[in-house]
């Protein structure tokens, strides 16, 4: 919905985003992770009278740089182990919208690389990490804030999947939402969860690109 309006009023300019799909996601990608998940993180904040403190942002320091190392390894480990096990099973896992309009572009995949890290890690992890999952633990114990705020994270990817086996995906960025979860409350350092989800995404999108253009 989102999107159509931004659509809609760039149109109005003569600048036509539904026949140029790369800028389309770069165009997307920029006002809902940026603008709309920034602008939720700083209505919140001054709704409830709290200083920018309540998210902790800072340059990682050693053991948060061993942290993001570790969680990087970690949460492409599990998805290489949740693939084996899904093909193993013989079940089939959802696919991102982003990944079909990739396929028919493939430089829209080294497109979205830099959004992981400048975008896409720090606006989602600012929402579900640094508002949901803060905001959870206020009144619970950190392991229930880190399961809540991953329940919910991974149930918004349901409006952005396409295909068979949602549910699969649901379950599979659930688990990776726990380790980003966990790096936080270890680290309470914002930056951490958010170098690791864009390196996830970021790798990802680099096998995308391999993969469409015959370079695996």
């Amino acid at each position: 919905m989102l999107l159509l309006a931004v659509v809609t009023v760039i149109g109005l300019f003569g600048i036509d985003l539904a026949s140029r799909p790369a800028l389309r996601l770069v165009v997307g990608t920029f006002f809902l992770q940026g603008v709309t998940f920034g602008g939720i993180a700083v209505l919140y904040l001054k709704g409830r009278g709290l200083g920018l403190g309540f998210v902790p942002v800072r340059l990682p320091d050693k053991r948060d740089g061993a942290v993001i190392i570790g969680g990087s390894i970690a949460i492409l480990g599990l998805l290489f182990v949740a693939s084996a096990v899904i093909t193993a099973l013989g079940l089939n896992s959802a696919e991102n919208q982003i990944v079909e309009v990739g396929r028919q572009n493939p430089s829209v995949f080294l497109l979205l690389i830099p959004l992981q890290f400048l975008l896409v890690g720090p606006g989602e992890e600012l929402l579900f990490r640094g508002l949901v999952q803060g905001t959870l633990r206020e009144s619970l114990h950190p392991a229930r804030a880190i399961i809540l705020a991953s329940a919910l994270f991974a149930s918004i990817h349901l409006f952005s999947l396409s295909g068979e086996g949602k549910l699969v995906y649901i379950g599979i960025a659930f688990v990776l939402a726990l380790v980003l979860g966990a790096a936080y409350e270890y680290t309470d350092n914002l930056t951490v969860p958010a170098v690791i989800h864009g390196t996830y995404n970021a790798v990802q999108f680099a096998g995308a690109y391999l993969t469409a253009t015959g370079g695996l």
